[in-house]
């Protein structure tokens, strides 16, 4: 037998559906062997004493995305990427975004610039829809569909992105005809934006007082509505970034009645609370995002959904805008005029592991079916990326589950200057990770090289089945 390009020994290997000890042989960036006595290889890595997983998926991420409100992200798609990889993530998928008045082709293609000659590991592309036109919905966005570009986010709230209950069915009858995935943002924009008056009029204008104008009751609002209008178009969708119990409760009462609604939530949910946005200075600023981080109870909740199915997905969110950027209109800017979002690419997998895996609020499989293979499944990824299989990709994240890091800003690899989780303590940490077959970050040395990660071109979904 041909002699193999990489071999991985010696590790425990663990899937979505099972743990196993074997060996692992690539050759041209594909498993083509699982099992012992593997032929010899040009590289053999010892994974004794080690967790051998499948790359990480960041479904839900953003970077060099288009300045939207005059502001930027800190990371375009090299140190995005390479921040990715250094947490044991193998495949990113940003956005590229139209708001109203934009036509899309043009932002999909200048988002290909920006990706070719930066991207360390692999990509896709979700689409934000700001501007459903008769011109973008009839050639713009069925073509881009053909191109891979799979999966469409819209939006129920923020100017420039809010669309209206008949445009949403719009999108909708689009997603079901032409098989792309539909990912929703859902809170009630005019809720919203009553609330945030009338705390501007009573001087309520500090940092906590952005998850009052953000009420779980809007969310709530929303997600229902959300689910109402997919019911009717007859199509799935996503839920994105959920923060509070009571939207989870919607996402099962649909699921329970056999819908085919899917959720994500995100770090900022299990880790943060509404606490850390209330400080006396601006230091709150830093946890700012949209949906605002939530309570102890709905951290809780959202465990208990995670390990139950009701969430599918694990994603970051990494929205990476500097704190500078954030507080430089002085210190009493007030919460709505504090731009939104929170990094947290590279520290995704670590806080998912440490706190969920170490401490039994769900098990390794689940671990990797919401860190890697529903993503895969639901964004048309899957087998090529997801997954330990014949035919897949090598894409292969190794782990030192022993390891104990206290998270700091100073570690990471991204370009904000602040991370939400400083000083947090965590145990496990990937020491490798492989992209295709090619080390690309190994025992705090970054190997991958700009422009060496592809464009994925996603099919349509291949849901995943409930967790629980």
């Amino acid at each position: 037998m041909a002699k193999l390009d990489l071999k991985i020994t010696n590790g425990t290997v663990a899937t979505a559906a099972d743990v196993f000890r074997c060996d692992i042989g690539v050759r041209s960036g594909r498993i083509v062997l699982l099992g012992d006595d593997l032929p010899a290889a040009e590289e053999t890595i010892d994974a004794r004493g080690k967790l051998v997983v499948p790359g990480g998926i960041d479904s839900h991420c953003h970077m060099d995305q288009q300045p939207w409100e005059g502001r930027t992200t800190a990371d375009d798609f090299r140190s995005g990427t390479i921040s990715a990889a250094c947490g044991g993530n193998t495949t990113v998928i940003p956005f590229a975004m139209q708001v109203r008045g934009q036509p899309l082709r043009p932002i999909v293609d200048d988002y290909h610039e920006r990706a070719r000659a930066k991207a360390v590991i692999d990509y896709a592309f979700h689409i934000i829809l700001g501007d459903p036109t008769p011109q973008v919905m009839g050639q713009e966005l069925p073509a881009l569909v053909r191109d891979g570009c799979t999966s469409i986010k819209i939006f129920l709230t923020f100017d420039k992105l809010a669309l209206s209950d008949y445009e949403v069915l719009q999108v909708m009858a689009f997603a079901r005809r032409e098989g792309a995935m539909l990912m929703i943002h859902a809170e009630n924009h005019d809720c919203v934006r009553w609330l945030t008056e009338q705390l501007l009029l009573s001087g309520q204008t500090s940092m906590k007082f952005h998850g009052a104008a953000h009420s779980p009751i809007s969310d709530r609002e929303a997600t229902h509505r959300a689910i109402a209008l997919s019911e009717i178009a007859g199509v799935p969708v996503l839920i994105v970034h959920v923060s509070a119990g009571q939207v989870a409760e919607q996402i099962r009462w649909a699921q329970d009645r056999g819908l085919q609604v899917y959720a994500e939530t995100c770090p900022q949910y299990l880790f943060l609370t509404a606490d850390h946005m209330d400080t006396h200075d601006m230091e709150g600023a830093k946890y700012v995002c949209t949906p605002p981080p939530r309570t102890r109870e709905d951290q809780d909740h959202l465990w208990r959904e995670l390990k139950n199915g009701t969430i599918q997905v694990f994603s970051s969110d990494h929205s990476p805008i500097c704190y500078s950027e954030k507080i430089r209109t002085g210190p009493r800017t007030a919460f709505n005029k504090i731009p939104n979002g929170i990094p947290g690419i590279e520290t995704r997998l670590p806080l998912l592991y440490s706190e969920g895996v170490g401490k039994g609020r769900i098990t390794i499989n689940q671990f990797v079916a919401v860190g890697a293979t529903n993503a895969a499944k639901i964004y048309g990824l899957y087998p090529r990326k997801g997954t330990i299989a014949v035919g897949s990709d090598a894409d292969i994240a190794i782990w030192d589950t022993e390891r104990e890091v206290t998270i700091t800003n100073d570690m990471l690899h991204h370009n904000a200057d602040y991370t939400a989780f400083e000083g947090m303590k965590v145990n496990g940490y990937p020491v490798m990770t492989i992209s295709r077959g090619e080390v690309v970050w190994r025992d705090g040395e970054v190997l991958g090289k700009p422009g060496r990660g592809e464009f994925l071109p996603c099919d349509p979904p291949n849901f995943p089945q409930p967790l629980g």
